[in-house]
Formats: C-alpha cells, structure tokens, sequence
C-alpha cells in the first residue's frame, strides 16, 4: 500500500512539474523555496573529495527557504532544530545568493559558514559550507512551495 502512494505521490510530483514550469520570478526571492540536496561532495586540506551521502554530514534531503523570516529550515528535522539564518541576500548574474554563519553545538568547535546559489532561470543550486580543515560542497534544485 506505502509503495502504491509513494509511486501515486511520485507522478503528482512530475505532472506538477510538466504542466506548471517554473518562471524567473519565482527564483528571484519573492517565493518561498523548497530544494532538495541531490548530491555532496566532501573535500579535506590534501586535496581529495569524495562524495558522500547527504546524512553521512548531517546534510538534510530537504530544505525549506523562507525569504520573508530569511531563515533556512529543514522540515523533516522538525520543531526542535533552530533555522538558519540568511545573513546576506543579494542578486547577482542572474543568481539568488544567500550567506549565513552557524554555531553549531555548544562547547564544540563545528562552526561552518555557508554559501548558497540558486540560478534564477532554473532553479538550480549549489550550496557550500566551510569549517576547520573540511569543506562540503552540496548540488541540488529548487521549487517553490
């Protein structure tokens, strides 16, 4: 039965996709966004990436982009986990870039700063998180919601 609605709720998705394309307009700021994270790729101070699962660096599949609250929220996390904050919206090139800064764990030294591109034509994004000796680089694509 879980098989037939995920396969029912799979080609809602599609036909949602084919039948209302995305515009410029609603990857320009004005509409809330939720974009998935299709890839990462892992890189160290020697040189060497890998790519890795989204889970395996507390990555989530999912994030929700609220530009009114300017705030990056992982729905699937639920209430207990604070959003990010958007420290910095600006278009450039056709791109929506978003920077921001996170603590992560008190009395842990993992804090990250983070930069996300989303193409304004597509809808497509790339999001980077830097922190001490690593670096994460994440693909993926947006909708709005």
């Amino acid at each position: 039965m879980m098989k037939k609605i995920f396969i029912f709720g799979m080609i809602l998705f599609f036909l949602c996709i084919v039948h209302f394309p995305a515009s410029a307009e609603d990857f320009d700021g004005s509409k809330e966004l939720v974009c998935a994270c299709m890839r990462v790729i892992e890189c160290g101070p020697d040189g060497n990436c890998v790519e890795v699962s989204a889970e395996e660096v507390g990555i989530p599949d999912f994030l929700r982009i609220n530009f009114v609250e300017k705030t990056i929220s992982a729905p699937q996390w639920g209430k207990n986990q604070n959003p990010s904050k958007i420290e910095n919206l600006e278009r450039i090139d056709g791109k929506l870039i978003l920077q921001g800064a996170e603590d992560g764990l008190r009395d842990v030294r993992d804090g990250v700063g983070w930069s996300m591109a989303i193409s304004e034509e597509t809808g497509k994004m790339v999001l980077t998180e830097s922190g001490d000796q690593f670096g994460l680089v994440v693909f993926g694509a947006c909708t709005p919601r």
